[in-house]
């Protein structure tokens, strides 16, 4: 069986992890129906530790709507998703949405500063982020010295970076891309590409990353799923899909 064109056993079998192991997120069997309309369509992947998989297809195949189905922002209607092997209906929603962390494709701010964006999500848990804690984060993504900047005068770019910060301060496992360089230029683009390296690297994070830059997805994610109509139409080395099915 070649996995970039029949992923029909592949799509959950541990073996076709990068790292050779068990999945940190599995989707199993997920569907996602709005009366006749199927968005996603029983669709099963894994994704493990440290591991980056871009979910690629043409406009509509339902790589967003599978990407909210992972933090239950919608709730499948068939199937389940494990997180460590846990079935995540049995985790509590705001615990859910810590460990699964989602970037979208603009930053979306809160308005005030960037220290106070930072602060916001363990605030909600009743914790607070030391000023160490923040100088970490923004080094992390690489603006230290930005916790006093008003968001309004940050750059698209320096946006994203923070809106990544944000996303870590809230220590998750996993973390969602919905095409997070599409509104930058070419060199922001890129900044945000090292960063998710690092962080899935440094963090032993699982990314799954929405894309339809099929250079992108090569320069990312050692996997790729190619979704149409709400279907996996195949699952396997990056290269192998891209070249087998172009993205529209």
């Amino acid at each position: 069986m070649n996995p970039a064109i029949d992923s029909a056993d592949a799509v959950s079998d541990p073996d076709c992890l990068a790292d050779g192991g068990q999945g940190l997120v599995e989707a199993r069997g997920v569907t996602r129906k709005l009366g006749s309309r199927v968005l996603v369509d029983d669709v099963s992947v894994a994704v493990g530790h440290s591991e980056i998989l871009a979910v690629t297809g043409p406009s509509g195949a339902g790589k967003s709507s599978f990407l909210r189905l992972v933090n239950r922002l919608d709730e499948p209607t068939e199937g389940t998703i494990f997180l460590k092997g846990r079935d995540y209906r049995q985790i509590d929603t705001p615990d859910l949405r810590r460990r699964v962390g989602m970037v979208m494709q603009t930053a979306n701010l809160f308005p005030g500063t960037v220290r106070g964006n930072l602060s916001f999500g363990p605030a909600q848990r009743h914790q607070t982020l030391r000023d160490q804690e923040i100088d970490e984060l923004l080094l992390k993504v690489g603006l230290p010295g930005y916790g006093g900047r008003d968001v309004n005068t940050l750059s698209g770019g320096e946006a994203q970076r923070i809106s990544f910060a944000r996303t870590l301060a809230n220590s998750p496992n996993i973390l969602l891309l919905d095409e997070p360089t599409s509104a930058l230029d070419e060199d922001s683009g890129r900044a945000i590409e090292e960063l998710i390296l690092k962080v899935s690297s440094d963090e032993q994070m699982a990314c799954i990353l929405v894309t339809h830059n099929a250079s992108q997805a090569l320069r990312l994610a050692k996997r790729t799923m190619y979704m149409a109509r709400g279907k996996v139409v195949a699952l396997g080395p990056s290269k192998e899909v891209l070249d087998a099915h172009s993205i529209v």
